[in-house]
């Protein structure tokens, strides 16, 4: 039998249903894995006890009968999810020391699941950046290296801790958040799966906030059927978020036919960008034909607005996040600045920030105030919004036009190495997120699936964008694309 931790979560669960591996055994598999990969930097906060404790619990509910898909299946959170009596600091430092005394609801619902928690993962500050090297844990590590060189690559952020400890099978799956493409980035540059499902599909409560019109939490996943599996167990009406959708969630594993034929897809001309790399260029078309093959009908779409995409976003989820930062005041929980005589509120307001911010996260709120602040409001902010709906109006006429989903590359490169982008130009870092944050604008779900390697045998991902609601067609159009590429690549294991 192959090492418990490198199966899926569709075979680990039919190895538990048969009675041929128990949780414990799995999850302690896992558990070893982690400690022995402190090099990726990926657990930052591990629970073994806890994940034990579940394990147990798993084993009998599944020798009682009673048992969920998710039961019994060792995963990691990512520090941005509240968890019970457990820190989560949103990798900042701000909040050090915080340990909730709630669940968020999305790892409330796997636990009810019977899921089994390892431990929190690295992510960049307040899901701040797309290296994973704004975390005040430090970096973390991709389990993959360019050919024979030695140097450190990024896993991708926000969700690099989750995407490093799935493609490094150091739990079976992972929860990311996805703002701007933290799910789906990550996802192509290690070689796994994510989807960040239509807006409102997954509860935000218990989730610490970064831009709350556009934050979605999503599974990341070895493969589709599992990201499938996952993304039912965190879906569902919550009334503690008011943007939570009152729809009933379908079992997204059972509408994975592959069959795919009749289905329209849309290729749109706005994202191919100058000095794209042949690479990336040759994975979507070869994606496209793979698609064309499998049934599909491949049409040429226009989504006029993409070009104004990265400066919307990088207005409104600013904005939106130095609303939400303002919390972070050093007065109710976190860190506090330690204050000298005749220091008032506002020396403890400034100094607690100053300490407690990394510098991305300084930067996003400074740039966030400035765009919400009075003379500036409509030239930006108010400018912005309407572009986001315009944006969104550009990909509800392509599916009004019969178009069932959309085809696009991930990311404009494979994973770089650290520290290979620097503060230097904070510009060059933000447009990683080209092809991912019109998904987020529009609120529309987008599936990240690992197709092909490039020359330097690093992992490179498609995207594919659907319409809302309709998570179950996506991942079956996933499926078809994933089939056909059979993308079977593992990082060569060096820590």
């Amino acid at each position: 039998m192959t090492e418990l931790n490198k199966l899926g979560l569709a075979e680990a669960r039919d190895l538990l249903r048969k009675g041929e591996t128990t949780s414990v055994e799995l999850t302690e598999t896992c558990l070893s894995a982690i400690d022995a990969a402190d090099a990726l930097n990926a657990f930052v906060h591990k629970t073994p006890e806890i994940a034990l404790e579940r394990a147990k619990a798993a084993d009998a509910r599944l020798a009682a009968g009673d048992a969920p898909a998710m039961c019994g299946l060792p995963i990691g959170i990512k520090d941005l999810f509240c968890t019970k009596g457990v820190a989560s600091q949103a990798a900042s430092g701000i909040l050090e020391g915080f340990k909730p005394e709630y669940e968020s609801t999305v790892s409330q619902q796997l636990q009810d699941a019977g899921a089994v928690m390892l431990g929190k993962l690295n992510m960049d500050e307040f899901a701040m950046g797309s290296s994973n090297e704004t975390s005040v844990y430090g970096n973390a590590v991709s389990p993959w290296r360019r050919g024979n060189d030695d140097a450190e690559l990024t896993p991708g952020g926000s969700s690099g801790g989750s995407a490093a400890a799935v493609a490094a099978d150091l739990c079976l799956a992972a929860t990311g958040t996805d703002t701007g493409g933290s799910i789906r980035q990550p996802a192509a540059f290690t070689g796994i799966t994510g989807i960040k499902p239509t807006y409102g599909r997954c509860s935000r409560w218990g989730i610490v906030a970064f831009a709350s019109s556009l934050d979605q939490a999503g599974p990341m996943t070895k493969d589709v059927r599992d990201a499938a599996i996952m993304l039912e167990a965190m879906c569902g009406h919550d009334p503690k978020d008011s943007t939570s959708a009152d729809l009933a969630v379908p079992n997204f594993e059972a509408m994975l036919t592959g069959d795919i034929r009749g289905k329209k897809i849309g290729i749109p001309k706005e994202y191919r960008m100058d000095g794209m790399p042949a690479e990336i260029e040759k994975l979507w078309a070869d994606g496209a034909a793979m698609l064309k093959d499998a049934g599909a009908e491949i049409v040429d779409i226009s989504l006029p607005h993409t070009k104004y995409a990265l400066p919307a976003y990088y207005v409104i989820a600013p904005a939106e996040a130095s609303s939400n930062l303002a919390r972070y005041d050093g007065v109710r929980y976190g860190h506090r600045a330690t204050l000298e005589a005749g220091d008032g509120i506002t020396e403890m307001y400034e100094k607690t920030r100053a300490e407690g911010f990394g510098h991305e996260v300084q930067r996003r709120v400074m740039v966030g105030t400035y765009v919400l602040s009075a003379g500036f409001y409509d030239a930006y902010y108010n400018r912005a919004r309407r572009v986001r709906t315009l944006i969104k109006k550009d990909f509800e006429d392509v599916f009004a036009a019969g178009v069932d989903a959309i085809l696009t590359p991930a990311t404009p490169s494979a994973a770089f190495g650290l520290g290979e982008m620097t503060d230097a130009d904070p510009v060059q870092m933000y447009l990683n997120d080209v092809f991912t944050v019109t998904v987020n604008l529009a609120g529309l779900p987008g599936v990240s699936v690992p197709a092909g390697l490039d020359a330097q045998g690093l992992p490179l991902g498609l995207q594919l964008i659907g319409k809302p609601w309709e998570e179950g067609d996506l991942l079956n159009t996933a499926y078809a694309l994933e089939q056909a590429a059979g993308f079977v690549a593992k990082p060569g294991k060096w820590w």
